[in-house]
């Protein structure tokens, strides 16, 4: 397995190759820094690792980059971590100095262990330090327990107003989807009554095509018949004045002519009742006039009287 320290040396060999074109003194910087850069790799490699082989890995300026970067990412998060176990630890030897100040205090003081303690004590005892690691706070001192009481007591009063919120969010919701709902069922309604009207449309449209073709058939037909009677009729020299349409034009102008004679007949209506003979006519007029004078002369007797 070859190391990263003979690819480490290879890239520095590559990379100050006889085609770079800097002076002495750059190159000599260059190397400097790439040997800095390598011992720094090398040294978080063999403490990543630490008794196993590091793997193999391509040596290209890139790869280096990230390798450093890396590096002093680990560095620093290593450092930041030291720097908090040591505080946690000074924070526990002062806590511990603190207690055992306490005891002494109780003990000597006020003559009072944690043995003498009644069970309710220390179950009030065990409910002050279970609150103080839940809120939480530096001490259990009053001056540090109320700021925590206001700060959960405003927590409270955020989350019952988020929940009034969503509650006001969850109703209108609900109101939607009821309206929603209801729409949905009434386009499904009309989907079916669209769809059985369709239905019908689509019967008659079926009825009106049987229909059609029906009609279609027929006239054909009817048209097939009109033409053998027509060329029948051509064979036997028929008369153009006996075709359908000359009588029809013939009835029309009968029915003219009936019409004007009508005013006619009511104007002779009156000498209907005379004899064709002349002869005759005039003894019909003598006997009208015999009949005039004898009606005067029965109003002139009436009248006398």
């Amino acid at each position: 397995m070859e190391s990263p320290t003979g690819n480490l040396h290879l890239l520095q060999k590559n990379t100050t190759g006889p085609s770079s074109s800097s002076s002495s003194t750059a190159l000599r910087r260059n190397s400097f820094s790439s040997m800095m850069v390598e011992s720094t790799v090398n040294r978080w490699l063999t403490a990543v690792f630490g008794d196993e082989a590091v793997p193999q890995f391509e040596v290209t300026a890139r790869t280096m980059d990230v390798l450093e970067q890396l590096a002093q990412f680990s560095e620093l998060r290593c450092l930041h971590a030291r720097l908090l176990a040591e505080d946690r630890k000074q924070k526990a030897v002062e806590y511990q100095a603190d207690a055992a100040h306490l005891q002494d205090v109780l003990v000597q003081g006020l003559g009072v262990s944690f043995a003498s303690l009644s069970k309710s004590c220390v179950d009030y005892l065990s409910s002050l330090m279970d609150n103080a690691a839940v809120l939480p706070l530096r001490d259990t001192s009053l001056y540090s327990l109320m700021p925590a009481l206001n700060r959960l007591t405003d927590e409270l009063l955020d989350a019952e107003k988020s929940d009034i919120k969503l509650d006001r969010a969850l109703r209108n919701l609900r109101n939607k989807m009821s309206a929603t709902l209801v729409l949905g069922e009434q386009l499904q309604a009309n989907v079916s009554k669209t769809c059985q009207a369709q239905e019908v449309e689509r019967a008659k449209a079926e009825e009106r095509l049987l229909n059609m073709d029906f009609l279609k058939a027929k006239a054909k037909e009817i048209r097939s018949r009109r033409e053998a009677q027509e060329s029948q009729l051509a064979s036997r020299n028929m008369m153009e004045s006996l075709s359908h349409q000359a009588l029809v034009q013939l009835s029309e102008e009968v029915n003219t002519l009936k019409t004007q004679i009508k005013p006619l007949k009511k104007k002779l209506q009156p000498f209907m009742d005379l004899s064709p003979s002349p002869s005759l006519a005039r003894v019909k007029i003598e006997e009208a006039k015999r009949e005039l004078t004898a009606l005067d002369s029965q109003m002139e007797m009436h009248v006398d009287l």
